[in-house]
């Protein structure tokens, strides 16, 4: 007769082979919080391909486009903890939305930061419809007329800019808010809206050195190598407004630690792989560096920090 412990351990040997399966056994479903054709579309595609190629099974992109990134982190916080779900994201839809108004997750209790990907300067833009060619001259001309101001959305970075520059200037300045990227690019082009915040990225840059846009400043510690002719908000004299746009890679809440541990590593293994470290850089972007629990502590900072300011 089997004796009473070897019966346990045959019982539970079944249960230990189905929890050690390796990570992940399934394709990833990544999120990007944005639409299509924008740098964090563009960025997050050439992550999801690299780490597909390192994990062994394909991530899967989907973009989840609305409310500046805060749909897709509803749909994140609502996904199962196993680690087949991820979302590429700017930390601002748990550091600045939960401060502008309601959202339908705990931004520190129900979404767990994976790994810092990127800071991205931010572009203030003016479009064919946009006479000014300097942020003092753009103060003057909004004196004389409504401005409208595109963002990729209500509560992004680029939204905290112009009310940042609003509250500095008193300018009169209509939002308009987009889901990404992309649309508020084409729009621009057409001059839909005199001036827009954008992340910087390579056709960004284009359409400036074509004249198809001009670069009035930008959000970013010194002048980029770039636009070395375009100062910062900070030397244009909104210092407050000189910000720039940290993305990452985001989890749901109670992701097994190991499996947050693992994406943490092969994320910032891929950031050094010399295609897509030059990607980045050749548009300003630095990569992100640092573990989950640096990332998070970031988070956690910049939302107390807002709450402070807003409240």
């Amino acid at each position: 007769m089997m004796d009473r412990r070897a019966l346990l351990a045959l019982m539970a040997a079944p249960a230990f082979a189905a929890d050690a399966r390796p990570w992940p056994v399934r394709p990833v479903r990544l999120l990007v919080a944005y639409a299509t054709g924008g740098v964090s579309d563009d960025i997050s595609r050439a992550l999801a391909q690299r780490l597909a190629e390192r994990l062994g099974q394909p991530v899967l992109v989907e973009n989840r486009a609305g409310a500046g990134g805060s749909l897709a982190m509803d749909v994140l916080a609502r996904a199962p903890a196993d680690g087949h779900t991820l979302c590429f994201s700017a930390i601002t839809p748990l550091t600045l939305q939960p401060v502008l108004g309601p959202v339908p997750y705990d931004p520190l209790q129900d979404i767990a930061p994976v790994a810092a990907v990127m800071a991205t300067p931010v572009l203030v833009l003016g479009t064919p419809a946009l006479a000014a060619r300097s942020m003092g001259e753009l103060v003057q001309e909004a004196g004389r007329r409504h401005v409208r101001w595109a963002s990729s959305g209500h509560g992004t970075t680029g939204h905290l800019v112009l009310e940042r520059v609003r509250s500095a200037s008193g300018m009169r300045i209509t939002h308009v808010p987009y889901k990404g990227g992309g649309q508020q690019l084409n729009e621009a082009l057409g001059g839909q809206f005199e001036v827009l915040s954008s992340n910087v990225a390579a056709l960004q840059l284009q359409y400036v050195r074509q004249g198809l846009l001009h670069a009035l400043a930008v959000g970013a510690p010194q002048r980029l190598d770039v636009l070395p002719e375009v100062p910062t908000l900070a030397e244009a004299g909104f210092a407050s407004a000189n910000l720039t746009s940290l993305f990452g890679l985001f989890a749901p809440a109670h992701t097994p630690a190991d499996v947050i541990g693992r994406l943490n590593a092969e994320v910032h293994i891929v950031l050094a792989q010399p295609a897509l470290r030059e990607r980045l850089l050749a548009v300003s972007n630095l990569p992100g560096s640092g573990s989950a629990q640096d990332f998070a502590q970031h988070i956690a900072r910049e939302l107390a920090a807002n709450r402070q300011a807003l409240r």
